[in-house]
């Protein structure tokens, strides 16, 4: 997508703020929000954790409860 960015400025010329439409603003929240998703699942997958299948892990909550 293509932003056409409209900038408020002061009185001396310096830019303030930013408008965009709605559309524009939507996909650049998408975009963030894949972003913060793929940024996650990267910090997950880098940790040397060790996994367990959930029926392993069921089976070990269980015998501890007892």
């Amino acid at each position: 997508m293509t932003l056409h960015p409209k900038y408020i400025t002061n009185t001396a010329g310096k830019k303030q703020a930013v408008v965009l439409t709605i559309d524009e603003y939507a996909h650049l929240m998408g975009e963030l929000e894949e972003l913060e998703d793929i940024r996650l699942y990267d910090k997950v997958k880098s940790k040397k954790e060790v996994s367990v299948d959930l029926e392993n892990y069921l089976k070990k909550r269980k015998s501890k409860k007892h």
